[in-house]
């Protein structure tokens, strides 16, 4: 039976004298404070619970959220973080773990915490933000935008070794199909290996697309038997109910690899044998995240990931964020933010202060007709000072006030995880996104509320 807190408060150890326990403490004080935080985590504990009144009490909500900070915050693990809830006092105290009481398993923690929204966190995140203002922490008068990438944990791709991937996943999931049913098939996958190997290695063009060819090859080969296993596992019927439940999942995951493999072997085939250029929107990039986007930054560094718009205050707190689909312009985003500061504080902020990218004479316009006295674009093609703000020593400060949103995201990325998300999905990859945020937004209010 799931629970937002516990019944009765769990007698823990107190926290130690060190400075990292009284961040702790400070944080838990915050979280504490803000009535209706855990409503939305207690949602999303139950979604999908036939009977959630039923069955032995798990983690609670509570739990579950201040161990998603916890692992954000130091860059745990899920066995380093289940080590440590079961090592140290502070934390089995931060979330409230008794004692005597048994600390979650690795496996308890994943399980949980990965059942958390994106929405959620947001949710929680816009919470601290209100709390934040009533404090005087963040008064939300002035915000600068900037935009940076959070890649997925993905290996580099490849045309060869996205095909290399996709015939190693499809045996894979046909021996164990074989189980059940009986169809045809041949391993292709230690040819298809030597293929990648040898097209990495290729040093002639004419060598690199025989062997592209023969890969393509074995690659529809593979698909073809993946296909007629897919129609015999959905066939398949027996006395025993569990091997046929575990052969229609079987199915399902070769329906779901069988679409990202074929997508692959299209567009290896127009890039490599037809020599046509193959647009970024339209490319897989992974079969395990198909999801992850293709984004070139500054004409010159590729990424593979998700381009994240930030919305900063004076504070330092990180007031929105969102996570882009494809590669937008940074000129398309501007007003859009400006939008959701007005959203977040009920008012559009005083001054708003931008990257070069951002600046365009529409956007100056449009966000001066919102209500925001001084808008300032670090680069300013084609736009004068007078037009954005009230004087050059304004521009000035507004044009510093941005570059330390530079800071904000290395914070982020060194001590937040960042720099790359090692959850799988999409969905999990905006709650990671959220998941840091909320970690570090918290730390630097305990920091607030103890100097």
């Amino acid at each position: 039976m799931r629970s937002t807190l516990h019944a009765q408060v769990p007698i823990v150890q107190p926290y130690i004298e060190h400075q990292h326990a009284h961040e702790l403490q400070a944080i838990s004080e915050i979280l504490e404070c803000i009535p209706g935080l855990l409503d939305g985590v207690l949602a999303d504990l139950l979604h999908g619970s036939i009977h959630p009144g039923n069955g032995r009490e798990g983690m609670t909500a509570e739990q579950v959220l201040r161990a998603l900070i916890l692992k954000q915050m130091n860059g745990f693990s899920y066995e380093e973080l289940a080590f440590h809830l079961a090592d140290s006092c502070c934390y089995r105290a931060f979330c409230r773990i008794g004692l005597g009481s048994k600390s979650p398993s690795k496996a308890t923690l994943q399980r949980n915490i990965k059942r958390l929204a994106p929405e959620t966190l947001e949710e929680i995140n816009r919470a601290l933000i209100s709390h934040a203002r009533r404090e005087g922490i963040e008064r939300g008068r002035k915000v600068r935008v900037d935009c940076t990438v959070m890649e997925s944990n993905i290996h580099e791709p490849s045309d060869s070794s996205l095909l290399w991937d996709s015939v190693r996943v499809l045996v894979r999931l046909m021996l164990r199909g074989r189980q059940w049913v009986a169809t045809p098939m041949t391993d292709h996958r230690r040819r298809a290996k030597r293929r990648a190997i040898g097209i990495r290695n290729a040093k002639r063009k004419k060598q690199r697309i025989g062997r592209y060819r023969d890969l393509l090859k074995v690659t529809q080969k593979t698909i073809g038997a993946a296909k007629q296993m897919v129609t015999d596992l959905e066939q398949f019927q027996d006395a025993d109910l569990m091997a046929v439940v575990m052969a229609r999942e079987v199915a399902l995951d070769l329906k779901y690899y069988l679409l990202f493999a074929e997508h692959v072997a299209r567009q290896t085939r127009r890039r490599v044998i037809d020599e046509k250029k193959v647009p970024a929107s339209e490319k897989i990039v992974s079969i395990f995240e198909p999801h992850t986007d293709l984004i070139i930054k500054d004409r010159r560094d590729t990424y593979f990931g998700h381009k994240l718009t930030l919305s900063s205050g004076a504070s330092g707190l990180i007031l929105d964020c969102v996570v882009e689909d494809g590669n937008p312009a940074d000129s398309t985003l501007a007003l859009r933010m400006v939008e959701r500061q007005a959203e977040l504080y009920g008012r559009v902020p005083r001054q708003v202060a931008f990257d070069g990218g951002f600046a365009s004479r529409g956007n100056l316009k449009d966000i001066k007709h919102l209500g925001v006295q001084d808008v300032a674009f670090s680069k300013r093609p084609g736009l004068k000072v007078n037009e954005m703000v009230k004087s050059s020593w304004v521009y000035r400060r507004l044009r510093n006030f941005r570059a330390g949103i530079e800071g904000i995201i290395s914070f982020l990325k060194r001590g937040f995880g960042m720099s790359r998300c090692t959850w799988r999905s999409h969905d999990s990859f905006k709650a990671y996104a959220w998941a840091s945020i909320l970690s570090a937004n918290l730390l630097l209010m305990a920091r607030h509320q103890l100097a």
